[in-house]
């Protein structure tokens, strides 16, 4: 599968329209999952990243 600038972007944009859906959506809400989201353990806040990442990683594979 050939993957050129153009499908690369289009991901990027779209990736930015879903982070900013609930800030836009309901800033007060984002503001309190935000300070949740401060008062967690960098090691809970890295084991949410790995997760995110290796979840991404597998709908890549998936759909690739």
């Amino acid at each position: 599968m050939e993957v050129d600038s153009d499908v690369l972007w289009m991901a990027f944009g779209l990736m930015l329209v879903f982070e900013g859906i609930f800030p836009f959506l309901s800033p007060d809400g984002w503001r309190n999952k935000m300070a949740q989201i401060l008062a967690l353990h960098d090691g809970q806040i890295r084991f949410f990243g790995l997760v995110c990442v290796l979840v991404g990683l597998l709908m890549l594979w998936w759909l690739g």
